[in-house]
């Protein structure tokens, strides 16, 4: 298929999927979004949900990208090892739907702390060929499971991986701090306290306890979903920073409502940062990864 004129880029996750039709000047002149993420995808569906996406942006070369790699995905994409470029990318899809569909494989990092990651590695390479960070940052991309990526060279050269969002809603919805974790996590002095905490050294298990032991004391429910986010988050940021170089700037990758706890955490900890919209860095990443499949496609 010809890459060189439009193509359809996806990105497909557990709970959502989200599709760009995307033009030979590389700009997006439709776009399709819906809650049919892989796990809603019945068995042996995924062929008529592509369809539907074809059905939507037209008959175009599609890349997908995300967790419909994986081992409960459409087909799975083995992982790349790091250091990952947009070009090991390329070369590893896995070709599917008679060559018209392509998967991106996600990157492992295999030496020293074993790690993981499909849909975050587009975005990362994305903000190095999109120009929106330099080829040697460092980006924290928030999540179910925060990504502290490093880039050198424009290679992603390693990676750590934080539950804190999984954490987060694992607390909120069947632990014994529920009750006192059901409004929303918003920055403010329970916020900034959680946050102290983390950043001072205090046990994370301890001082998540304390969410209950005031309430149990004060007969006031308190904040206890903001504070325990601060301690979550700051306990994340504290370990991601301790990879950074003094002051070094961080590229925050994601939604505005992912991100804005974390660019407060990384403030508080004296660090800079710079907000990467994620749709604009995966586009982005594709963008990058094409090329490599019209070279294939002329030799």
């Amino acid at each position: 298929m010809d890459w060189n004129e439009k193509y359809i880029a996806v990105d497909w996750g557990t709970t959502n999927r989200r599709a760009w039709l995307v033009d030979p000047s590389g700009n997006v002149s439709a776009r399709f979004a819906d809650n049919l993420g892989l796990m809603a995808v019945p068995p042996g569906g995924f062929e008529a949900a592509a369809a539907d996406i074809r059905q939507q942006l037209g008959p175009w070369p599609m890349l997908l990208a995300g967790m419909v790699g994986s081992d409960q995905g459409w087909q799975q994409a083995p992982y790349v090892a790091c250091p990952a470029s947009a070009k090991m990318l390329a070369d590893n899809i896995v070709w599917i739907d008679d060559n018209r569909s392509g998967i991106v494989p996600g990157v492992c990092q295999t030496s020293g702390h074993p790690d993981v990651m499909r849909g975050e590695e587009v975005q990362a390479i994305g903000a190095v060929n999109g120009s929106l960070v330099s080829p040697d940052a460092y980006i924290c991309h928030p999540g179910t499971h925060a990504k502290w990526i490093r880039l050198e060279r424009g290679q992603i050269a390693g990676f750590t991986t934080m539950m804190t969002g999984e954490l987060f809603n694992l607390l909120r919805t069947g632990s014994i701090l529920s009750p006192q974790m059901q409004s929303e996590a918003v920055d403010g002095d329970p916020f900034r306290a959680g946050l102290d905490a983390a950043f001072s050294g205090a046990s994370l298990s301890s001082a998540l306890f304390t969410v209950r032991a005031q309430y149990l004391l004060s007969n006031r429910p308190g904040d206890g979903a903001s504070y325990a986010s601060g301690l979550l988050i700051g306990s994340d940021v504290r370990a991601g920073l301790a990879q950074a170089s003094p002051g070094e700037e961080i590229a925050l990758i994601g939604r505005a409502d992912l991100t804005r706890l974390y660019a407060l955490a990384i403030e508080s900890a004296g660090h800079g940062y710079r907000l990467i919209d994620g749709d604009r860095a995966f586009l982005a990443g594709i963008a990058a990864i094409v090329p490599y499949l019209e070279k294939e496609r002329i030799s």
